[in-house]
């Protein structure tokens, strides 16, 4: 399954609203358990960001279809990448010249 990091920043909606934060994030599990994508973890940050999410799927179109369905919720703006671990990386430069 391919791996995703997703950078949270909050809209004016979500920080109206940030005392109940972490109860959406409990709920936005639950809505990721459903469209098939399993959430490793999820942070507050400082700096830049205001948080982090680690996001597991096995295809693209499922994180597609979980962050817009986070967007219009309209609590939070996202980057999104996708990451990989080491003998990921690996196998990948492996097939360089």
């Amino acid at each position: 399954m391919a791996r995703y990091i997703s950078l949270l920043k909050f809209t004016e909606q979500g920080g109206k609203n940030l005392k109940k934060s972490t109860r959406r994030a409990h709920e936005f599990d639950k809505l990721a358990a459903k469209t098939g994508v399993k959430v490793e973890g999820q942070y507050w940050s400082l700096g830049r960001y205001d948080g982090v999410l680690v996001l597991e799927a096995d295809s693209e179109q499922k994180i597609l279809h979980l962050l817009s369905e986070l967007a219009i919720l309209g609590n939070v703006r996202t980057e999104t990448m996708q990451a990989f671990i080491d003998t990921e990386f690996d196998a990948i430069v492996s097939k360089l010249g």
